[in-house]
């Protein structure tokens, strides 16, 4: 068995900001391994900036894995436990050997397009007329589920564009949720989720920066919005560790990014935790290419999570690899009639 990477950049269409900045390229990497004439592919999902493993020594790890790829999946992980967005390419690429179809790797009705996973609709930031722009567009879509990214412009001029949705459609028919990536300072964050509140706003995520826990555990006790956790979830690796973040600070959601907690195995680690502490949760894509949003897609497929799933399109870039996934009416869907073009 051998294993080689590659690097890739993906383009964006058009810059896509968030409160962190504009992007305008996402890297990424690709690990093959190769066993006699089978072959299995996967995607290390690194986030610059976000990652816990975007470190220096990231291309010198994802090296040692693949020279070290007849060490097997177990001890490759348990090895590679400060590098989730490794241990998730991994995890995929031995499943993806392990199959006929090597895109092909959680079987069930929605990889025989007879199922599809409802999705939420991403509203990205940018000027009120691009964002309302966006808004529309989901809309008209078929999009029930909208999602937007709040923090870039001022709060008041955010908040407007929420009120003209939900004065022209109510809850039941679009579901708001709402992402801070940590935007908000923790002596307003109360204030600004009690106005977002009378918006019969569904949730939102990451109200405040991660590793204020007391402030956290704080605002998910009072606060009249469901919040979700997000970026809070990144580097924490160790099961106790997890259990006692929950624990403290209390959350009605969590949100997972297998490219960011540690692939399958980690998002199964929260997912039963959150159970536990009867926590909702949903899974989310961290703008892998479709490599990685079909790993992600087909796993969240056999979880039964019937809420919108943050699971991106595909059609956020210009070089992306042509494959089954498709959205339709605000669902992701795989259709068998149309075929990978992955090449590197």
């Amino acid at each position: 068995m051998t294993a080689i990477y590659h690097k890739y950049i993906l383009h964006f269409k058009q810059p896509s900001g968030t409160s962190r900045g504009v992007l305008k390229t996402k890297e990424t990497w690709f690990v093959i391994i190769s066993n006699g004439k089978k072959q299995g592919v996967g995607e290390c999902g690194l986030f610059r900036g976000l990652s816990i493993d975007d470190r220096p020594d990231y291309e010198e790890k994802l090296a040692w894995a693949c020279n070290n790829i007849h060490l097997g999946l177990v001890s490759l992980l348990s090895e590679l436990m400060e590098f989730p967005s490794i241990q998730f390419g991994l995890e995929q690429a031995f499943l993806s050997l392990q199959n006929d179809d090597k895109f092909i790797l959680f079987p069930s009705k929605f990889t025989q397009n007879n199922a599809s996973i409802p999705i939420n609709g991403l509203v990205w930031m940018g000027s009120k007329e691009f964002m309302k722009k966006q808004i529309s567009q989901k809309i008209a879509a078929g999009f029930t589920c909208i999602k937007m990214k709040i923090g870039a412009i001022d709060f008041d001029t955010e908040f407007e564009l929420l009120s003209s949705v939900r004065k022209e459609f109510s809850s039941k028919e679009i579901e708001l949720r709402v992402d801070a990536n940590g935007a908000f300072h923790p002596k307003e964050a109360l204030q600004k989720l009690q106005k977002l509140a009378t918006l019969d706003i569904h949730s939102i995520e990451q109200p405040i920066k991660q590793h204020q826990i007391d402030e956290m555990a704080s605002l998910c006790k009072k606060t009249p919005l469901p919040i979700a956790l997000d970026e809070e979830l990144i580097g924490i690796f160790d099961y106790e560790k997890k259990e006692e973040l929950l624990q403290t600070i209390q959350p009605q959601y969590i949100i997972l990014k297998p490219s960011l907690i540690g692939g399958f195995k980690g998002t199964n680690e929260w997912i039963q935790l959150a159970e536990k502490y009867d926590i909702k949760w949903w899974i989310t894509s961290a703008l892998e290419s479709n490599i990685g949003l079909n790993a992600i897609a087909q796993f969240t497929a056999v979880l039964g999570n019937n809420m919108p799933q943050g699971l991106g399109t595909g059609g956020l870039f210009t070089n992306n690899f042509e494959s089954p996934l498709q959205v339709k009416s605000g669902t992701l869907q795989y259709n068998k009639n149309l075929n990978w073009n992955f090449n590197l």
